[in-house]
């Protein structure tokens, strides 16, 4: 039965490891089923028992993308990692590195799929606005303990200024793709230093 179970979340894995890094390249829409399990080696009628529809996979795919990176944010913004400054650095200069690289399987699954998917299906569009909210809160975390420790700015609200800054990144995320450009991640990182009092 152990067997059977672990089988069972193998499969589903692959399956949404295989659409992740198809989706990141051309959406959600664009992608049909077949090009999915031909590349993941499973047989078309065996999706079915995995997902009763498109849509459900789809959200366990954000579900899947979403937590994977939260335990990331955990990991990158862990105490263990030095200044709350010299991390909020890292995290955001990964961010710039990731999303102005050639390649396709470290873009954000969140800015690729926003637009398109918020507008086919609610289900979808609550999971993300769920994961986003758990996005900003755990960047919040860290920002309102540089400034409890006096790291950062003591006028700061920690929440409304990981708001601003989020916001801000996703937009110049979106303008990379449009510009194939590093420019407006690197005015975002500008902003990012002189927001927080991280330059020196």
């Amino acid at each position: 039965m152990t067997q059977a179970i672990h089988k069972f979340t193998d499969t589903r894995q692959q399956i949404i490891d295989t659409a992740k890094s198809i989706m990141l390249g051309k959406g959600f829409a664009a992608v049909g089923l077949n090009e999915i399990l031909t590349q993941a080696n499973v047989p078309k009628g065996s999706f079915y028992h995995y997902f009763k529809s498109k849509e459900q996979f789809g959200d366990a795919l954000l579900e899947d993308y979403l937590d994977g990176y939260l335990a990331y944010i955990d990991a990158k913004l862990s105490a263990e990692n030095g200044s709350v400054k010299s991390r909020l650095l890292a995290y955001f200069q990964n961010w710039l590195d990731t999303q102005t690289a050639d390649t396709t399987h470290d873009k954000c699954l969140v800015v690729k799929l926003s637009a398109e998917v918020t507008d086919l299906s609610e289900t979808m569009r609550i999971t993300l606005k769920h994961g986003t909210d758990r996005i900003v809160n755990r960047i919040a975390e860290c920002v309102q303990e540089g400034i409890d420790n006096g790291e950062l700015p003591a006028h700061l609200n920690a929440i409304n200024v990981t708001h601003e800054i989020y916001y801000m990144w996703i937009g110049a995320t979106l303008l990379t793709k449009v510009n194939r450009s590093r420019d407006a991640l690197e005015s975002a990182m500008n902003s990012l230093k002189i927001k927080l009092d991280l330059i020196g």
